[in-house]
């Protein structure tokens, strides 16, 4: 069937979705930046993340800290912790629900209940996706501002990092894969569910009209 073809590409971009959406929380690489000693001519680089800030020397030795306290990353990182980590969550369950719901399985057998069940899972990665997009782009939009301050001393300005563009791939990804879930998920609708169970028992349970 067309829908089993689309419901296996829906599962692969959403596998790839959530992938991207869990490097964007465990890897350091939201903002980075890099610059010169002035004295000794060691170049370093500055990566931050969610959980923790970086510093990579030129030499390839690398040093990690985690963050003391909540508050004090920005804003942006604050909600990306909270947005991330729920799209994060609820992606895994719509892709086991988009499994189970899904035309080339057999845990359910209602094809109406895999319609919605699909639909669901649909939504759910859609909703995944801007979970994903709205933290990325707005810790991208504070970047991108704060570089281009000139009031910002040069020593903590930064650049956009490899996890923006991950978090940009992996939302539309999601999103991707819930829009063509939502399109290709048709609910049936018409006759009643007991009088599809009823004749759906054989011929011989069958009312017979032809008596008198």
């Amino acid at each position: 069937m067309g829908s089993s073809g689309v419901q296996i590409v829906c599962v692969f971009l959403g596998m790839l979705g959530l992938v991207g959406a869990i490097v964007c929380c465990a890897i350091p690489r939201w903002k980075v930046t890099a610059f010169t000693g002035q004295t000794i001519v060691i170049a370093q680089s500055v990566e931050e993340g969610l959980w923790m800030n970086c510093v990579v020397q030129s030499t390839g030795q690398q040093q990690c800290k985690k963050y003391d306290s909540l508050l004090m990353l920005s804003a942006d990182l604050q909600a990306a912790r909270g947005m991330v980590i729920i799209s994060c969550m609820l992606c895994s369950l719509c892709l086991l629900m988009l499994f189970a719901g899904a035309d080339f399985t057999t845990c359910v057998e209602s094809e109406s209940a895999k319609a919605k069940i699909s639909l669901v899972a649909g939504i759910g990665l859609i909703l995944g996706g801007l979970l994903v997009m709205i933290p990325v782009s707005w810790s991208a939009h504070n970047t991108v501002r704060d570089f281009n301050d000139p009031l910002v001393v040069a020593s903590r300005k930064r650049e956009l990092g490899a996890c923006i563009f991950v978090g940009w791939a992996a939302g539309g990804l999601l999103i991707l894969a819930g829009g063509l879930l939502c399109c290709f998920s048709k609910v049936k609708s018409g006759g009643s569910p007991g009088a599809a169970k009823y004749y759906s028992n054989g011929g011989a349970s069958a009312p017979n009209k032809n008596y008198v």
